[in-house]
């Protein structure tokens, strides 16, 4: 460095200097909560919140209840003991701005729900005391820990929640917090590979040979992957790849901006950690959200919730279409067509419960009343599925099981879960009730009983039994008590959580049944860049009845729109077509309806490319003339639009604009005389310049012999893992033959159907078997297997014939099950099977071993919609599969 840097003969000296000069301390204790300084001369920080939770108290409890005064009184003090009402009041008055500026604010998120101190000042929605919510949960006086409020805000607007905040507090006092990408297992294989110059296709062999499981590592990978083995143990260049991947695994990566931490602080950020600027200007943390909490600063999770976005559009759809204000926070919780439409499992599209799955146990659990939306929130994660927790709490709702409890003290807390231990707070309450623990104490045992620290438990046992045998409980009844609360603990839920979101998912159930067009626009909207989901709801759109509409010139606005309860397709949506030409087509529409294109080109400055997109999209089908004329006479329009600019601009005036000569070249433009496309290519032209067939479906006329061959949606397949059997079907959109290095001709081809598009391939046999049936543009059904051990789903084709000819075939029912559902609930399995008596041969799938049981003859069955919904509900939709 020295004979680098000779000519600057201080240079290394100084960096010596400089490196003497830094000096960074970090304390650990100290909590640096930025100032709230809006309460006025007359108020403390803590006599402030407590006015504001009186006034806010008042308003949400008419009379003022005693229980909910000693409630309040109760939260308030120990927030004021913990030194947190300048909390409180900063996260209710970020939320006090975004209410008065009409940005969407989710009804809570986490613990917090679970404070009436937080329901009073708005900071959340739902009523702690009505559904027996925990403060303790969410702030425990016994364990002193920051308050962490998070909250969700309208996605569309969430910037300006954090500008506000930058206003507030400075510039220099607010910033976005970095979150580091780290080296997963295929990542790490990949970039080892790139840099020892090993080739492209030996490296992407390797990678794809990683499961995409959640958690995956290689030394997994090693184990359940033989091939992958194989490869370690046989060839040493690749070993050493692997090798050098498993050092790296898991090490940062990348820098980003987190989706949702934002820190607050009292001094100059530079005072307490590193920051920098992002490529995009904003200023961001250089710690981690972790760190930045350990060293005292207060982070807060400002999160972007689309569906809150949804909702915002659907009460403007509504206040637009229907001339009505709706307050979303006023609707009833207990509306019957609510519930009819979540019992028929007519959910997609509703937060949380759209997944098919999840669609299943609908049917069959049949909710009546906002406490099981609760419930069902709680219930569908991989614990309580696996367990049989689901299974058993929908039978003792509906009377099929007897619901016991071990001590007439759990009945009440139990009561409205059938008696299944499902959350945090159940847990809580019984060490409570049961055995005399403070609420505080009881969060202390529920956390040890969630972590699993045996050493701990055991001493909360002692703890419970001594507490159970003073309140004159009988020591084996506790003990039982104790070990089904140690159970439950690892699949119990945050009810607090589980209530707000919940109320969400019911709002939109409820807008969905009662404003479904409204509801379906704004839903729309929001996904309008995702390829992949649009058509799955535009699907949904037509199964409801709903008409779906093509952009229209003269009607469309930017977004979906709600015309004449139909939904209108967004000039957005358009390929070509830019911000700045539609709101300059919606601004020249104020002036009055395009009459024609010509008219259109005279008061719109638009380029060809544009034109044309428009055009073929059938934006300009409403004016009268076909979409081959249009384009066929689209240039003699253009050249007539911008002569006529040009006359405008430079002031002159014509006969017609005088009034003098009657102007029908706009509306009597003589367009070419042809006859319209075929419908097939007018489809292919809106696929091309919207991404999607809106006027029609290439499918439309097979709907019902595919509904007949009982072949599931492509969308439905998400779920399914490897190597199950699968019956689709569509049509044909992409196919690409080749030639194997053994000579022999194979294919990969796209399948389309309503709800989305899906890879196929067909292997020398296959293809050898099917190739005259396998062109373009065919209708196809198509069984096979699954395979995801690459990044994109795909299915192996086994056999491919048209719709109608499966008729002949006789069917096989596939039930997929974990190795402990078969082990333990065979007689249960077997106990269905036998109430459906047939000829269909059913086979149970091992997850675990990855092996079919071919199930006894006895136990065959015939095929049914209800068995197929009696399945699904115990084991999950996606897991029963019936192939012909």
């Amino acid at each position: 460095m020295n004979l680098l840097f000779g000519e600057y003969p201080q240079a290394l000296e100084n960096t010596l200097h400089i490196a003497e000069r830094c000096q960074v301390d970090f304390h650990f204790n100290p909590v640096y909560l930025p100032d709230y300084r809006s309460a006025g001369r007359w108020f403390t920080l803590n006599s402030y919140l407590h006015h504001l939770c009186i006034r806010g108290a008042h308003e949400k409890y008419p009379g003022f209840p005693p229980e909910v005064e000693k409630r309040l009184l109760y939260e308030l003090d120990v927030i004021a003991q913990m030194d947190y009402p300048g909390y409180f009041l900063i996260v209710w008055d970020l939320v006090n701005f975004a209410r008065e500026h009409r940005i969407m604010v989710g009804p809570g998120r986490g613990s917090a729900a679970g404070s009436i101190v937080a329901y009073c000042l708005g900071i959340t929605s739902i009523d702690p005391l009505k559904y027996d919510l925990l403060f303790e949960r969410f702030l425990n006086p016994e364990r002193v820990s920051m308050p962490d409020i998070d909250i969700d805000f309208c996605f569309e607007r969430r910037g300006e929640v954090i500008d506000y905040l930058v206003e507030k507090y400075g510039s220099d006092r607010v910033a976005q917090i970095i979150t580091f990408g780290t080296m997963a297992a295929k990542a790490a294989v990949r970039d080892v590979g790139r840099v020892l110059d090993i080739p492209y296709a030996q490296v992407d062999r390797v990678a794809k040979l990683i499961p995409n499981d959640l958690g995956m590592t290689i030394d997994k990978a090693l184990e359940v992957n033989l091939d992958l083995k194989n490869y370690y143990e046989e060839d040493s260049q690749l070993r050493e790849m692997i090798d050098l991947a498993r050092e790296l695994e898991g090490f940062p990566r990348h820098a980003s901006t987190h989706a949702a931490g934002v820190v607050i602080s009292k001094h100059h950020l530079i005072d307490h950690l590193p920051i920098q600027k992002t490529t995009d200007g904003a200023v961001t943390t250089q710690f981690a959200k972790e760190t930045v909490e350990e060293i005292g600063l207060l982070k807060m999770d400002i999160l972007g919730l689309r569906t809150l976005t949804v909702i915002q559009d659907t009460l403007e759809n509504i206040k637009r279409n229907q001339n009505m204000e709706l307050d979303i926070d006023t609707i009833s919780l207990t509306d019957q067509k609510t519930y009819e439409l979540l019992a028929q499992g007519e959910s997609s599209g509703v937060f949380q419960l759209e997944s098919s799955g999840m669609k299943s146990i609908l049917k069959n659990l049949k909710p009546e009343r906002f406490e099981d939306i609760i419930a069902l929130v709680a219930l569908y994660r991989p614990g309580p599925l696996g367990s049989g927790m689901v299974e058993d709490f929908i039978d003792r709702k509906h009377g099929q099981k007897e619901t016991q409890y071990l001590h007439p003290s759990l009945q009440p807390i139990l009561e409205e879960t059938y008696g299944v231990i499902l959350y945090q707070e159940q847990v809580m309450k019984i060490a409570s009730v049961m055995a005399g623990f403070s609420l505080g104490q009881a969060d202390l045992l529920r956390r040890a009983m969630g972590k699993k620290k045996p050493e701990v438990i055991a001493g909360q046992r002692k703890n419970f039994l001594d507490g159970a045998r003073k309140k004159g409980i009988e020591e084996g009844i506790a003990s039982q008590v104790f070990d089904l609360m140690e159970y439950f603990a690892g699949y119990g839920f945050n009810k607090s959580h589980s209530a707000a979101y919940a109320l969400v998912s019911y709002q939109t159930a409820y807008l969905k049944a009662h404003f479904p067009v409204e509801y379906m626009a704004a839903l729309l909207t929001s996904i309008m860049d995702n390829m992949d989901r649009v058509p799955v709801y535009l699907e949904e759109c037509r199964r409801m009845g709903i008409d779906i509409l093509p952009p229209d010139i003269n009607e469309s606005l930017i977004n979906f729109t709600v015309v004449d309860n139909k939904i209108r397709f967004g000039l957005a949506a358009v390929k070509n077509v830019g911000r700045s030409a539609i709101e300059n087509t919606i601004l020249a529409r104020k002036a009055g309806k395009f009459l024609s294109l010509a008219d259109f080109c005279e008061r719109v400055a638009l380029n060809k490319r544009v034109l044309e997109s428009l055009i073929s999209c059938g934006a300009f089908d409403s004016l009268g003339h076909k979409r081959s004329q249009l384009l066929a006479g689209m240039e003699m329009c253009l050249e007539y639009g911008h002569k006529r600019m040009e006359e405008k601009a430079s002031g002159q005036l014509s006969l017609f604009d005088l009034g003098l000569v009657e102007d029908k070249s706009t509306s009597d433009f003589k367009f070419p005389d042809l006859p319209e496309f075929p419908t097939r290519e007018l489809l292919a032209m809106e696929k091309e310049m919207i991404g999607f067939y809106v006027s029609g479906h290439p499918l439309d006329d097979y709907a019902h012999a595919l509904k007949e061959e009982s072949v599931v949606s492509i969308d439905s397949l998400e779920q399914i893992g490897d190597g199950i059997p699968v019956k689709v079907g569509g049509i044909v959109s992409a196919l690409r033959p080749l030639m194997t290095k053994r000579g022999e001709m194979m294919a990969f081809f796209t399948i389309e159907d309503f709800t989305g598009n899906l890879s196929c391939i067909a292997f020398p046999k296959t293809y050898h078997r099917f190739q005259d049936l396998l062109q373009l543009d065919q209708v196809l059904i198509i069984e096979g297997k699954t395979n995801s051990q690459e990044d994109e789903l795909k299915v192996f084709c086994d056999t491919l014939y048209p719709p109608g000819e499966g008729k002949k075939k006789k069917g096989k029912l596939y039930i997929k099950l974990k190795k402990e559902e078969i082990d333990t609930n065979l007689s249960g399995i077997q106990k269905i099977l036998q109430s459906y008596p047939g000829d269909i041969p059913v086979y149970l799938y091992n997850e675990g071993t990855q092996k079919y049981l071919a199930v006894q003859r006895n136990y065959w069955v015939a095929p049914s919609e209800e068995l197929r919904d009696v399945l699904a509900g115990r084991y999950g939709g996606e897991n029963i599969i019936f192939t012909n």
